[in-house]
């Protein structure tokens, strides 16, 4: 893909009105204010450092445990799309098959109750997003009779997907359907992680707004000057590491020795947050789903 290309990508995927449900979810944000962690903040400037460290913490945490699963769902699914260009041989049922052991992994990792639900539902709202707002229009001619093939392909993956999940086969987590989405948009895998933790961070800045704790103008300040930072930072400690599904297994009992012998995976590094919103059902009133 040439770089015009995956910046429009870029431009797209970054738009706040995407409909993927992000804005229902806090990440935890709004249990951590209701159980007082807020509670010393009486000025902007210390709402601001309160909200920068909840963010901080969040974004470590999510970057160990989201970032391997992107990595191998892109992974998995590029490899497909160049076998399909390689062979001519357009089938996706060892693709689809990894794709529902990462998201069964993903599902029993993630032992907050509450993060879990918030990530089916956003995972879903992806692979809708792709049916309806990403696949070409039908009215829509293409001179690349290959490149209609390609969308024609591809989309019918995501609907089996889809389908898995109507069936309850697999479970549709963000992270992992974050991958595939961007594989299949042919954004590089580094793009994809790189903007998945963006997401994540202004998503918490959002949240932020809304429960009156920092301004809009704020929010920009921090996503200029602070947030890249952190971005970064994550990206260098966490951007290589991989579940332990091995892309290449191809029995339950290889699959489980990868795993077994996988010593830098997927953590999570903050208990009290993953504690915290997991109390977030508990609260009298709430304006968030997580």
């Amino acid at each position: 893909m040439d770089v015009e290309t995956e910046q429009y990508i870029l431009l797209l995927l970054s738009d706040g009105n995407l409909p993927t449900g992000s804005f229902v979810a806090s990440s935890g944000l709004e249990s951590y204010v209701k159980h007082g962690f807020f509670a010393s903040s009486v000025t902007s400037h210390g709402s601001t450092e309160k909200t920068m460290d909840f963010v901080r913490y969040s974004l470590e945490s999510y970057s160990h445990s989201a970032l391997p699963f992107v990595m191998d769902a892109h992974v998995s699914v590029s490899g497909m799309l160049a076998a399909w260009k390689e062979r001519g041989v357009q089938t996706f049922e060892g693709c689809r098959d990894k794709i529902i052991q990462l998201d069964a992994l993903y599902d029993a990792m993630t032992l907050n109750h509450v993060a879990r639900r918030a990530s089916k539902a956003q995972g879903v709202a992806l692979l809708t997003l792709f049916s309806k707002g990403f696949s070409p229009p039908t009215w829509l001619a293409s001179e690349d009779s290959d490149d209609d093939k390609r969308w024609s392909s591809i989309s019918s993956f995501v609907d089996h997907l889809k389908l898995d999940i109507r069936r309850s086969a697999t479970h549709g987590h963000l992270p992992v359907f974050w991958g595939v989405l961007t594989a299949a948009l042919r954004l590089s895998v580094e793009r994809s992680q790189y903007l998945h933790l963006f997401l994540h961070a202004r998503g918490l800045l959002s949240a932020a707004i809304r429960m009156n704790i920092i301004g809009p103008y704020a929010a920009q300040q921090l996503l200029l000057h602070a947030i890249r930072p952190l971005v970064q930072s994550q990206m260098a400690q966490c951007r290589h590491i991989h579940t332990g599904v091995a892309l290449g297994a191809s029995t339950d009992d290889q699959m489980q020795a990868t795993l077994a012998t996988t010593v830098d995976g997927p953590a999570n590094t903050w208990p009290l947050g993953e504690i915290l919103a997991t109390r977030h059902d508990l609260q009298h009133s709430r304006i968030f789903n997580s």
